[in-house]
């Protein structure tokens, strides 16, 4: 799979991207990355990437022209162009599944008060967004991305369990998890855990995960239900 970013600070990912689960992906060749700089395709001598907004209001907006030609700039095409942005429509799992599956994916960095309507239109983009709440840039959002889809890509976690297992994989929740100590400051490991009866384990573990979903995510409880 081949991951692009194309941001004003394509340098804050470098640390991201070969560390952990990420990294050793891309050493095994799962995943290759490209970074685009945003200022690389402004013409004037100040690298001019924003505006002021039609309508006025505070705030400067990123102008389209550079996001047009950094993409269309892209060789071997963008693939699958999402726009990481407060507007749009929540990120989730299966999100990260449809993302895994393409052979690219290039994901677009805002900036400042917003990205000029056109981006996302003109490029046929996804806007999504990872919560309710408002980032200084898209950077940290499509480091999220990022790291969901790569961890879907066979072989980067060794084994399915491990994703399978995950929170969301089936529409809800991960149980609790422990490791050693089987005791701690007065808190004791469920016995069910220690009991190396597997049924009874799983039968636990659902019954926690259901639990925790209903408490927790009552919007995916009744989703499940639905």
């Amino acid at each position: 799979m081949r991951i692009t970013i194309v941001s004003l600070f394509p340098e804050t990912f470098a640390a991201w991207v070969g560390s952990s689960i990420v990294g050793r992906a891309a050493a095994a060749g799962l995943v290759a990355f490209r970074f685009v700089q945003l200022r690389d395709f402004a013409h004037d001598r100040h690298r001019t990437v924003d505006d002021y907004a039609y309508g006025g209001g505070a705030g400067m907006v990123l102008k389209p022209e550079p996001f047009f030609e950094a993409v269309e700039s892209l060789e071997g095409g963008p693939g699958r162009v999402v726009l990481l942005s407060a507007r749009g429509r929540p990120f989730t799992h299966d999100d990260a599944v449809r993302y895994s599956l393409a052979p690219a994916l290039t994901l677009l960095c805002g900036h400042y008060k917003d990205v000029d309507q056109r981006v996302a239109e003109g490029l046929g983009a996804e806007e999504v967004s990872i919560g309710d709440f408002v980032l200084s840039g898209g950077e940290p959002a499509a480091l999220c991305v990022l790291d969901a889809v790569v961890r879907l890509l066979p072989g980067a976690l060794g084994d399915h369990e491990s994703a399978s297992g995950d929170s969301h994989y089936e529409g809800l929740l991960s149980p609790p998890s422990y490791t050693r100590p089987p005791e701690f400051r007065g808190m004791a490991v469920p016995e069910v855990l220690r009991s190396g009866n597997h049924a009874d384990i799983e039968a636990w573990r659902r019954r926690e995960a259901e639990r925790l979903t209903r408490e927790r995510r009552p919007d995916l409880w009744a989703r499940l239900h639905d």
